[in-house]
Parts: structure tokens; sequence; C-alpha cells
């Protein structure tokens, strides 16, 4: 842990329990985190859903534009030194090298979130708020060659998972596996 912005980056499927984790965490943890999700705009009205949905934008055209600005917010808000837990789908090839560039002057924790596809399922149709099998999708892809500061289970419990990451936060640690890709390891 240094003086400089703190991101605990939270990868893992739709619906794998990367809020219910950041929450826990926001709750618990020694230091004022920001929690932030893409949920979290979506929820909030920032973008002009209804009118994707009745035709008036297309998202994909609005995606890329999206994203950028969102990648960008999220350095700035550490830049003025507040401390993020991230909650991300790492889903488009290209996203970690950019964010690895925005994050460079961050201490950064990349935390793995795993969670059994037939689980994941359970949840997706629970929450009834995602495409029906987005969350499998998710989960047989976005792992895919990445490496992790830390590899958590839901199966593990919140609370288990919780301390995990307060005890890896706050040792000492090498450069973030977050940074391979601008890093060459």
């Amino acid at each position: 842990m240094t003086g400089k912005a703190s991101i605990i980056f939270l990868h893992g499927a739709s619906s794998s329990g990367k809020s219910t984790l950041a929450r826990l965490l926001q709750d618990r943890i020694e230091r004022p985190f920001w929690h932030i999700s893409i949920d979290h705009l979506r929820n909030s009205g920032v973008l002009p859903l209804e009118r994707v949905k009745a035709g008036d934008f297309k998202w994909r055209e609005m995606r890329a534009p999206f994203f950028a600005g969102y990648h960008a917010s999220l350095a700035a808000y550490a830049a003025a030194g507040n401390n993020l837990i991230i909650e991300h789908i790492l889903d488009t090839p290209g996203w970690q090298g950019e964010l690895a560039r925005l994050f460079a002057p961050f201490d950064v924790l990349f935390v793995a979130l795993h969670c059994p596809v037939d689980e994941l399922n359970r949840r997706e149709l629970a929450r009834g708020d995602r495409p029906a099998g987005s969350a499998e999708k998710d989960a047989l892809t976005i792992h895919e060659g990445r490496r992790y500061d830390l590899e958590l289970q839901t199966s593990d419990g919140v609370e288990e998972n919780a301390k995990r990451v307060m005890v890896a936060w706050r040792g000492d640690r090498a450069a973030s596996w977050f940074f391979e890709v601008t890093l060459g390891r």
C-alpha cells in the first residue's frame, strides 16, 4: 500500500458477485473507496436507454465512445486522489491495455472472481436484466490468457473473499499483473 490512489479491480462474469463483494469491501476496508460500475451508470439514467430500446440510437455506435469516456473518468477519479473499487468485464480486445496506460500512476490490485457456470445461469435468470447466456459466455472467455494478483471463487463466500482482498491490498506486492500488457511480463 502506497500514498498514491489505490484501485481494486474486480474482474468477473456478469452475475459472478462483483457488486456484493465490492459493497462489503467498501464497508470494511479502512480507507474510503468509491465503488464504481457500469451498472451504476446504467441504473442512474446516464445513458438514454429508453431511446436505445426504441431504436432512436444504436448502442453499437455509442459503445466505443461510452467506454472510452468511462475508462478516462476512472483514471480522473484516481488522479484526484480517490481510491476505487471497480467492477468491470474486460470483454473487448484492447481494454486492458488502455486501462493499464490510464492506471499506470496508481496502485492496482487485479482480482479475478470465478463462479461456476450453473450458479451464474441461476443468478442471471433471477436478475432478469441480462440477455440469457451472457454470464456463461463471459465466464468461458474473459479470463483466458489473463494473470491476476488474486483469484477468488464465489463458492468460498463473500466474507472470506473480502478478507482475502483486504489482506492482498494491505500486503507488499510486486507490480500488478494488470500491467502485464504494457510491461511485457
